[in-house]
């Protein structure tokens, strides 16, 4: 049995990643100089895989209108979740697009994955009769996500979000699937109005045990590679940090670690400090110090002698003369005026009611915000999207969506 078909759950928003997924979806979000979901069907087409399914939801238009009908010459199947319900419910709207197939690969459409990753979990599949199989890698902290113990190969648990410290093996979100995974889910009782897809496999484990067969429902494959997810504001620096230490980009590589894209323009008295990556139509002016650990998206912009370092810039970013951003990421569209200042973190950033202190967050400047000359953003702040900062402000608290902030 060969599998050649994937579906990509893509349709959830990322509350927790507020104020960057108030207009798009958390796949869309920047890993590095290119949305997260790009890495992710780099990863499946690497391994083999030749027809995509991909269940939208969230802002699904992002989605949609960014990749349009292919991506890399193959076609991509939109299936839309109208209301977020889990990712069982994800899964079963795919139903119809993958009926005939044998089996089938399931992916998390916001979690950078490795290609060895989805190689492993295809060979395994493909050579046992197993009628789930699940990607295993080891963690240090697999307390935000799910833990795993195995017996050999077979998975004999499944802890969402354990709370003690026991757990070292991650469900790193690649499995793959016989067809008879959609009559498991449909028969799996909903959870608050939602239908997990680990709650089905544990379902199927704790079956298992009760059988006196030596059939493997859930087998687990013990793997390799990055895998980089972001959960929180401050985790999408670690992703883009971990991208540029793995050299997973895709522009040419004008020097060691320093990556820059054919038509982007650097001019010779910029400064690019490895490890870095410019993305297309960007323009980087003189006296720019850019890097390290920078990621500059398509058509952005740095000033004259600005600094932009430890830092995540999405497309059409302007950075003015002379301003620093340090430990920042930015949405689309971003202006931040001349001689402005985010200096870096440590800061206490506060997520919804909760306060987690000590983050390295410089800032986050949502969508569409405008900074205008001389502001300064204290670590930790999240400015939403439309946001105005008029000159010579000091930000120091949350700036909520389309608010001016006046000195």
């Amino acid at each position: 049995m060969t599998v050649r078909a994937a579906v990509v759950l893509a349709a959830g928003e990322g509350t927790r990643l507020r104020p960057l997924t108030r207009n798009r979806p958390k796949p869309m979000l920047p890993a590095a100089d290119r949305p997260i979901l790009e890495h992710v069907f780099d990863a499946l087409i690497s391994a083999g895989i030749e027809r995509l399914h991909v269940v939208v939801g969230y802002k699904r238009d992002r989605v949609q209108d960014h990749f349009g009908p292919t991506y890399r010459n193959l076609p991509i199947n939109y299936v839309h979740q109208d209301k977020q319900l889990g990712s069982g419910h994800a899964l079963l709207q795919a139903r119809e697009a993958v009926d005939d197939e044998d089996g089938f690969l399931v992916v998390n459409g916001d979690q950078v994955i490795e290609r060895r990753m989805v190689a492993d979990v295809l060979a395994a599949f493909e050579d046992d009769d197993a009628s789930a199989t699940l990607a295993v890698t080891e963690q240090a902290d697999v307390s935000h996500y799910g833990g795993v113990v195995m017996d050999g190969e077979r998975v004999t648990e499944l802890v969402e979000k354990p709370d003690t410290d026991d757990y070292r093996l991650l469900n790193a979100g690649v499995y793959a699937f016989a067809p008879t995974i959609f009559d498991a889910i449909a028969e799996t009782p909903r959870v608050q109005g939602e239908l997990a897809l680990t709650d089905t496999l544990v379902r199927l484990i704790e079956a298992e045990a009760d059988t006196v067969d030596n059939d493997v429902a859930v087998r687990g494959v013990t793997t390799e590679g990055l895998w980089v997810d972001a959960t929180y504001p401050w985790d999408l620096l670690d992703v883009s940090r971990e991208l540029l230490l793995d050299a997973r980009v895709t522009e040419p590589e004008r020097e060691e670690s320093v990556w820059v894209a054919d038509s982007a323009t650097v001019h010779d008295d910029a400064t690019l400090q490895g490890p870095v990556v410019v993305g297309p139509d960007t323009e980087v002016r003189p006296g720019a110090v850019v890097g390290p650990f920078a990621a500059l998206g398509r058509n952005a912009t740095v000033g004259e002698n600005a600094v932009v370092a430890e830092s995540v810039l999405d497309t059409d970013a302007r950075v003015g003369p002379n301003a620093t951003l340090l430990d920042c990421v930015t949405g689309q569209g971003v202006s931040l005026g001349a001689n402005s200042t985010v200096p870096g973190g440590p800061g206490d950033v506060r997520v919804d009611d909760r306060v987690f202190a000590d983050q390295r967050l410089g800032a986050v400047l949502a969508d569409r915000v405008t900074a205008e000359g001389s502001v300064n953003v204290a670590p930790g702040t999240l400015v939403g999207p439309n946001a105005t900062l008029h000159t010579g402000v000091t930000v120091s608290e949350n700036v909520t969506e389309y608010a001016e902030v006046f000195r």
